[in-house]
């Protein structure tokens, strides 16, 4: 298991955002999680990615655990913290 700490640079209320970023975690096989404050989603999950309210200039932690999840979370990392 891996897990990095990543400020948020865009938030993401658009739906399409949000479809952006789950589909970028469901190209790998690991168990990739989101988590700020006291919420963890499951990063593949569009309700749980919409339901935790991803904004600008929160600080979240992506977890991932399997085969490929030392790349699962530099690129959910670098899709969190990029700005538009």
């Amino acid at each position: 298991m891996i897990e990095q700490s990543v400020v948020i640079g865009n938030s993401f209320t658009d739906a399409r955002e949000v479809a952006l970023l789950v589909q970028t975690a469901g190209k790998f096989s690991s168990r990739i999680h989101i988590e700020i404050d006291t919420k963890k989603i499951n990063a593949k999950s569009m309700m749980g990615a919409m339901y935790l309210g991803i904004a600008e200039g929160q600080t979240a932690k992506v977890i991932a655990e399997g085969n490929d999840e030392n790349d699962a979370v530099k690129e959910l990392a670098q899709s969190l913290a990029k700005i538009k």
